[in-house]
């Protein structure tokens, strides 16, 4: 494998000659492919049986589904239900009322803010740490206000949050927790399945999501009450046949996607030991390339890698990190940006934002991180691939 290629003549640093983005030969013609969502047989054949049965509904794949992944994930309660977000919005109506403070993370996917919002809840964002990239809780500590009733916190990438420092605000200041673990399928804190932890947690299945059945989510709890609850509150608020004790919503999940997620749900295990193989490597890789940083993990966490992201520090560099990326993609490995800005700097959010100001920790985030490909369908030539390319445009762009 090539290292830094030679340097470019001086007063041409902005375009490297050596580098495909500028005519330069690519470390590979074929492109690493970014991520891998195709069915196989058996998730295909698995969802026919379904259509044939004409039991379209939610209905005992759906049940099986949240059997076993309630075991996986170390939950007494699952309920499969329509996506990621109506997961979130099933567990935050029962755990926090309009007008109450919520703390949530400056950075993550926005699904775990606005469902705060949609609820009628004020959102206090809290700063991310620069390492791990989770929910910063000496700063949500800083935060806390009057109001406050609950945390809600993203496992973000596949990588759990301190966990123990969640619970110990929360269980200081009597306030409930919702773990957002849309990203972090089997991820683990001290050995235990995050549906372990919290008042309650929430997953979605989308299609490029570890346990991907194209839609659909679930929400995990351990506390009887709550569980028939949100049962309720995902079918009309019915309690029975045609009572209806609340308002409610139409929300269930359907057998075709439970059928598909049963059967991947039989090599998530493997599949997920595949993305830690790659993630290794990749961070053999970087710690070897001065102004780039491996995505570290929580003490006490074991990740699942929904997402590999990479740091670059941009003044080790003579280019920004969407230039860094844009070469990497020519040298044939596809990169993508979770998030190319923080939460505060949504227009949806502008409202708070503006009382509130801007974590800056967030905000820098989003000019330094990239994903690069991470899925089990890795080969060995693919992460050399990546790690030649990384090096080239990391030397070429030398500061």
């Amino acid at each position: 494998m090539s290292t830094a290629a030679a340097a470019a003549p001086t007063g041409s640093l902005s375009k490297p000659t050596n580098l495909a983005i500028n005519g330069g030969t690519p470390v590979s013609k074929t492109a690493v492919p970014f991520m891998q969502t195709a069915l196989a047989e058996n998730d295909i054949n698995q969802a026919i049986a379904v259509l044939k049965s004409g039991m379209l509904r939610a209905a005992k794949k759906c049940e099986e589904l949240e059997r076993r992944f309630g075991q996986m994930t170390g939950s007494r309660h699952m309920m499969t239900c329509a996506n990621g977000t109506c997961a979130l919005q099933l567990a935050y109506e029962p755990l926090f009322q309009p007008g109450d403070d919520v703390l949530v993370p400056a950075w993550s996917y926005i699904a775990t803010v606005s469902m705060v919002v949609a609820r009628g809840g004020n959102p206090i964002f809290v700063d991310a740490l620069p390492d791990t990239f989770q929910i910063d809780m000496a700063d949500a500590a800083r935060k806390l206000t009057r109001k406050t009733t609950a945390i809600a916190a993203t496992h973000l990438y596949g990588c759990p949050v301190d966990i123990d420092a969640v619970q110990a605000l929360a269980s200081k200041h009597g306030l409930k927790v919702i773990y957002d673990a849309a990203q972090s399928h089997l991820a683990t804190y001290k050995g235990k399945g995050l549906g372990a932890f919290g008042d309650a947690v929430t997953y979605s299945f989308y299609a490029t999501k570890n346990l991907g059945t194209g839609e659909g989510g679930a929400i995990s709890c351990n506390d009887d009450a709550l569980a028939a609850q949100i049962k309720a509150l995902r079918s009309h608020g019915e309690t029975d046949k045609y009572l209806h004790t609340q308002v409610g919503y139409n929300y269930r999940m359907n057998d075709i996607t439970g059928a598909i997620g049963c059967s991947k749900l039989d090599r998530l295990e493997a599949e997920t030991q595949k993305r830690r193989d790659a993630a290794a490597k990749y961070d053999a890789i970087i710690s070897k390339i001065d102004g780039l940083s491996a995505p570290r993990t929580t003490p006490n966490a074991t990740p699942v890698y929904h997402l590999y992201v990479a740091k670059m520090d941009p003044a080790k560099f003579t280019c920004t990190r969407d230039q860094f990326c844009e070469a990497l993609k020519a040298e044939g490995v596809p990169t993508a940006i979770h998030y190319p800005r923080s939460l505060t700097r949504q227009p949806a959010f502008k409202r708070f934002s503006d009382a509130q100001g801007h974590p800056p920790i967030a905000d820098k985030l989003s000019t330094m991180v990239f994903a690069l490909p991470i899925h089990h369908g890795l080969t060995d030539d693919h992460t050399r691939t990546v790690g030649e390319a990384l090096n080239k445009v990391a030397g070429a762009y030398r500061a």
